[in-house]
Order: structure tokens, then sequence, then C-alpha cells
């Protein structure tokens, strides 16, 4: 068995995306966009999927031109018959780039951003609404912090205030479950590198299932919750049988009414299937009326928002440090140096920690499009030589907004329609 074999455990989803023998042509599109080798077959030969090298990221389904990469997990059915189901609370975990790509499905103009109508679909299918941008104020208060942490440790020698163990610089982003993966089955010596803090997808699915059993009135048990991603390999993530700790808090504190434990994330549908499971419920999302998501689950800053691009993770990020470090907003708030596509982004921010009352320069990288950026930061980084203390890793071209489940257009593209330009191949 292979390094990347043992990485499935029972429960996992071994093979998100596999390619139908009948459509493929053996042109070998898939392979320029896969970053780990895992298309295997001549040129001009039937294609497959190695699952176990594949990250189930999907950047091969939609760059295909035949269309014969396909999803093997489609649970839209099973997530209409439980919003049917009047004893289940049903709770749609909405990702910030799924509400500027769904609409054009809709005939909308690509790149619109439909939040209000979305909720208002949502509603009208009977979903309950919980914002990932709210789980990803929360993942970055997590990741940020502890960032702080790290960087102390290493700077002042500052200890753990329980005990715990203190992971190493650079300190890598973990939000993105293929970057994840890759890091697992790839470069297992830098797990340790990684944020400990969950996607904001799983902090969600913990929030529903503890704080949203008061929101909803039901017990965890009767909520199912729903990731609504831009994004395959989310479904390999919500597999992943360590994710069930609000079973685990709520069993802890008396609550659990089961000892069968239940997935923090019950399901995922991407914004292809979420836009089937509304024609499938003849809901027209552009005629809807705008509604708000209900309630505090549904509110966020413009931190979170920001997670669906490459870099806005690490603006979120340094504004969180500091604004903890300082005591004081990062002005100007917008964080221009880590916006933009270029494949390596990098920048340096000073603060001064007042703690300690003492001046750090800190040295920032964000990434994405791992299949053609990642090798040279991580060879710097496992040889010791390299300069950034945080990392912002995403997988996909320009970050989750052209993720593996977006809506795919044309000759296998699914670039969003308000950014085309800056990605037409040259």
């Amino acid at each position: 068995m292979n390094v990347a074999a043992k990485t499935y455990q029972k429960g996992e989803i071994p093979g998100v995306i596999a390619i139908k023998a009948s459509a493929c042509k053996g042109c070998d599109a898939c392979k320029r966009h896969c970053p780990t080798g895992a298309i295997t077959g001549s040129f001009g030969a039937t294609h497959s999927v190695d699952v176990d090298s594949c990250l189930s990221c999907g950047q091969c389904l939609i760059n295909c031109p035949f269309g014969a990469p396909y999803e093997t997990s489609d649970t839209v059915d099973e997530v209409i018959a439980r919003l049917k189901d009047r004893n289940t609370t049903v709770v749609g975990i909405i990702a910030p780039a799924v509400r500027v790509a769904i609409g054009e499905d809709f005939g909308l103009p690509a790149g619109s951003l439909v939040t209000g109508k979305l909720y208002g679909s949502m509603k009208k299918a009977g979903f309950e609404i919980l914002d990932n941008n709210f789980a990803a104020d929360l993942t970055i208060m997590e990741e940020g912090t502890e960032f702080i942490v790290r960087a102390r440790h290493a700077v002042f020698g500052e200890k753990s205030e329980h005990g715990a163990e203190i992971g190493p610089l650079p300190q890598f982003t973990s939000c993105c479950p293929a970057w994840v993966r890759l890091v697992e089955t790839k470069y297992p010596t830098l797990i340790p590198n990684l944020s400990s803090a969950k996607s904001p997808q799983q902090m969600a699915g913990t929030v529903a299932k503890t704080y949203g059993t008061k929101v909803w009135g039901k017990s965890a048990e009767k909520i199912y919750t729903v990731g609504i991603m831009p994004c395959t390999a989310k479904k390999l993530e919500a597999s992943r049988p360590e994710f069930n700790n609000a079973y685990e808090y709520n069993k802890k504190n008396g609550r659990a009414l089961t000892d069968k434990p239940y997935p923090d994330i019950d399901t995922v549908l991407t914004t292809r299937d979420l836009s089937r499971l509304f024609k499938k419920l003849k809901i027209n999302l552009a005629a809807e009326k705008d509604a708000d998501g209900g309630s505090l689950l549904a509110d966020y800053t413009g931190a979170g928002t920001i997670f669906g691009n490459t870099g806005g993770v690490m603006e979120a990020a340094l504004r969180t440090a500091y604004a903890v470090l300082t005591g004081e907003e990062l002005k100007p708030l917008e964080f221009k140096p880590v916006r933009g596509l270029k494949g390596v982004k990098s920048a340096s921010v000073k603060l001064k920690d007042t703690k300690y009352n003492k001046e750090v320069t800190v040295n920032v990288a964000v990434i994405h499009n791992i299949a053609e950026n990642i090798k040279p930061v991580i060879d710097e980084v496992l040889s010791g030589r390299s300069p950034y203390h945080f990392i912002e890793v995403m997988n996909c071209p320009g970050g989750c907004i052209n993720g593996g489940g977006q809506p795919i257009y044309g000759n296998g593209s699914s670039w969003l329609g308000a950014i085309r330009p800056l990605f037409a191949w040259k």
C-alpha cells in the first residue's frame, strides 16, 4: 500500500472524481490541470483516475472539453427528501464563492452577487441558513491567534498557556481540503506546520449541531447539515470520520440521544448540485425576492467574505493579527499585496507587539494553482531556507471561485464571467 492509500480511513469517500471511458478522448487536457499526476493513460488512450493520488479537487472535471470526468457522489435527491421531512431541519451552509457563480445558471449576468436571492431560494426550498462566512470569521480568529502563539514562541520563547504543543513556522493555512490532503500524502513531515484550525465548513457543521440546536429548537440528531460549496474536495473532507466533534461534545454534556456518532457535515452539494436541486424543485433563483439569513448564524464580516479568493484568508489573518498585537486596525484595511492572480505572492508586514513592546517583521506568501506553483515554496520550507512565517495555499487557480464544483460553461471552462479576461490563456 502506498503512502496516499494509508490516508483513507473507514467511512471516507475514496474517489470523488472518476472518468467516463466512453467520453474520454485521451487528449491529456485533464493531466495538465492535475496537481499530483493522478490521471493515468497514454495520449490518445482512455484515461482513468488513480484514487490514491487524487486530491478530489475537480480541476480535471471543469477543464475537460469533453465532459469525461464526473463526480461519483450525488446526493441531490437525498437532500430533497430531507427537505420534505417535517421532522428534520436542513441547514444549508453557503460558501462565499457560491453566491457569485450560481446566478449565471439562471440567466443573470456572469459574476452577479446574488446573496439575497440565494437566501430566498434556499428558504423556499426549505433550508435554514448558516452562512459559511460566519464560520470563516471563526476560522480566522482561530488561525490568526494560533499564528500569534507560534510567532511569539519562535521570537520571544513564549510558552503555551495550557502546556499544549506549539507548532513550527512557517504556519500553513488549513482551509483547503485538497491542499491538506496533498500535505498528508506527499509531504507528511509538514503536517505540524498546518494550522490546527478546521476549515469553515467543518466549524459550521459543529456550530449547527451544538449552538444551532437552540437557534432552531431541534436536537442535533434532527439537524441535517448540507455544505454548499464551490469545491468537490469538500465532499471528501466532510466524510472524514474524525469530524464528529458535535457528537462528542453533546455526548460529553449529556445531550446526545444516540450512541451512534453522527458527522458534523452530513453531505455536501457543489454549486452545480444546488443549481440542479433548485431546478428540480421548480425554483427560479433569478425571479426570487431578496431575503435575509434569519439568524445570527448568517451574520459575518468582510474578512469572512474574501475567503473565496486567493489571498483572502491571508488578508483576513493579517487584519486579525495586527489588531491583536497592536490594538489597532490595519490601515489601510485592504491589504492589496496579497491580492491578484500572480502564482506566488509575497509581502512583509511590520507589527509592534504591545505585549513585548517590540517591532517584528512578518513575511507572508500566498500560493494558488498548486499544480504549477507549490513545489518551489515547499522545497524551501523542507530545506529550512524559507523566508516566510505564514503561508496561504489554495489548490485551485484563483482560489475557491474557480473550484471544481463551480458551474461549467462552453468547452469545459468554469471561469467566472466577471474574471474570465484575467484568466484567459495567452
